[in-house]
């Protein structure tokens, strides 16, 4: 799996007694973390798994995935001391997006200016308030939530030159 990885999801659980884990996924529609078959599980050193089988059950997904041997996990004891592990994917296992069109990851770090060249910040995170996705942008002690609209408030997307333009005012 390549270095560069993608949280997306959480282990919630243990799913009955053989081993099935209960997952939480981030994607959307949540069924897509099934799409990947490659599964890095972040807890103490981590590991790739193989997803076995998987479906949507409920409110969320079961799963049964490999060990770090290669062997099916089939142990609720062993399923259980991974609740709480992140399920990242390699980064370049994700599928291309259309033009003007992000994964929240690739704009992790990315710098911040306004269209006057003021620095404002580097994104931090990205999250949604359910109307728009919301940059966290972070300078020294200054946190500034500047939402990702692209053309009223984000002007340009540069992920090769690591800059977002925006029309944003130092001192909002």
């Amino acid at each position: 799996m390549s270095e560069r990885r993608v949280t997306l999801g959480r282990v919630a659980g243990a799913y009955g007694v053989k081993g099935w884990l209960k997952v939480h996924s981030f994607t959307r529609p949540e069924g897509n973390l099934l799409d990947y078959r490659l599964w890095w599980i972040a807890k103490g050193q981590g590991y790739e798994a193989k997803l076995l089988e998987g479906r949507v059950h409920g409110r969320g997904l079961v799963a049964q995935i490999s060990d770090r041997d290669g062997h099916a996990i089939e142990d609720r004891d062993l399923a259980e001391s991974l609740v709480g592990a992140e399920i990242q994917v390699a980064r370049d296992a994700l599928p291309p997006l259309p033009e003007g069109q992000f994964y929240w990851c690739d704009l992790i770090g990315v710098r911040v200016e306004s269209q006057q060249g003021d620095a404002l910040g580097l994104v931090a995170d990205v999250t949604s308030n359910g109307a728009q996705d919301v940059l966290v942008v972070k300078e020294a002690d200054t946190e500034r939530l500047i939402p990702f609209v692209q053309g009223p408030i984000i002007k340009s997307v540069d992920l090769g030159a690591g800059l977002i333009v925006a029309d944003w005012l130092p001192e909002y």
